[in-house]
């Protein structure tokens, strides 16, 4: 539910340390502008380049699938992602620029607006956006003044106990076929899901017949990480594919407890340890080089698997995106020896 802002450098180069206009006639001298004329036309050309790919967004709406008559926007990737999945998707979210490296599946159209930060999006833009709804859950709620007029229902897709159950997924799922008015597309997609997450289960109990149980984690940095918990969507995701989710502790609301390397060792040498991406090269190497990692056996004596993008704070989207890529993950080590 965080904001990611990587650092991106523009295609445009702006390094212009002296404008100078030429006259045509002859024998003119170059003349120099002050440095607060150049300062000002720079920041406006950096200001015209923001705006192009907006507007070409807003163009490039042709895409939109003909079944939409509810225009939503969603600064909540969960909802973006399982209306996107369920063949609705929004006509405006946050971050798209990020997306792939976060949330991964489902691709959204390229009519899907990108309102900036989704913790603080574009008022302006917005404003120029023909929403009719904007669906998001308690933590953008502090936005809901930027989109004027327009209603705001909330849906949030988390455990409402210590442990998150299939329902706590679904209920959402058909709350937002009900703002849709297409009650009966949430139904289909609940129960392709449930298909989707139990042909996943089948295939990777094929592939790793003795590999029974895992523990997942996020690294944020080479010694600390996020261990994900009952209340997280491990648990409905693993449990319809009949493994077990491993924790240690219970989680905050968020659905992790934080961990550090050597808190691995307390873990179980038949249990499975799944690290969710993105993980950097940098970061990747100095795991690769921790003394503690490499007493831990992970690879070795010790079952691991490296997991594509999933979006944790997701819906049921997020719970087949983790299902697929448990299926096709490549297990080394331990019990997937």
């Amino acid at each position: 539910m965080f904001s990611v802002l990587p650092n991106v450098k523009s295609s445009r180069s702006i390094v212009t340390p002296l404008i100078t206009k030429r006259l045509s006639s002859a024998g003119t001298k170059a003349i120099s502008l002050p440095v607060s004329i150049v300062s000002l036309l720079t920041l406006t050309l950096a200001l015209t380049a923001c705006q192009k790919p907006t507007m070409g967004q807003k163009d490039a709406q042709i895409d939109k699938p003909e079944n939409v008559k509810i225009n939503i926007a969603s600064p909540d990737w969960g909802n973006a992602a399982t209306l996107a999945a369920m063949g609705y998707p929004p006509i405006a979210t946050g971050d798209v620029r990020v997306w792939d490296r976060w949330v991964g599946t489902p691709k959204l159209p390229t009519s899907t607006v990108d309102v900036g930060i989704r913790y603080q999006p574009n008022a302006e833009l917005i404003a120029q956006l023909p929403v009719d709804m904007v669906v998001d859950n308690f933590f953008y709620e502090h936005a809901r003044n930027l989109y004027g007029d327009v209603p705001a229902e909330s849906v949030m897709f988390a455990a409402k106990g210590k442990s998150a159950t299939w329902a706590d997924y679904t209920e959402p799922t058909r709350k937002l076929g009900t703002l849709i008015e297409e009650p009966k597309l949430a139904e289909d997609y609940i129960a392709k899901s449930q298909d989707d997450i139990s042909v996943a289960g089948a295939r990777l109990q094929e592939q790793y017949p003795k590999v029974k149980k895992f523990a997942v984690v996020q690294f944020s940095d080479a010694n600390n990480m996020r261990m994900y918990v009952a209340n997280s969507l491990f648990q409905p995701a693993l449990t319809q594919m009949q493994k077990e989710l491993v924790v240690l502790g219970e989680g905050n609301s968020w659905g992790f407890v934080p961990i550090r390397m050597g808190d691995l060792a307390q873990l179980d040498e038949d249990v499975c340890l799944l690290i969710i991406d993105p993980l950097s090269p940098i970061t990747k190497a100095e795991i690769k080089d921790s003394l503690i990692w490499q007493r831990l056996g992970y690879g070795n004596n010790r079952c691991m698997g490296e997991l594509p993008p999933v979006w944790i704070y997701g819906g049921m989207s997020s719970l087949v995106g983790l299902a697929n890529n448990l299926s096709a993950v490549e297990l080394k080590g331990g019990e997937a020896s």
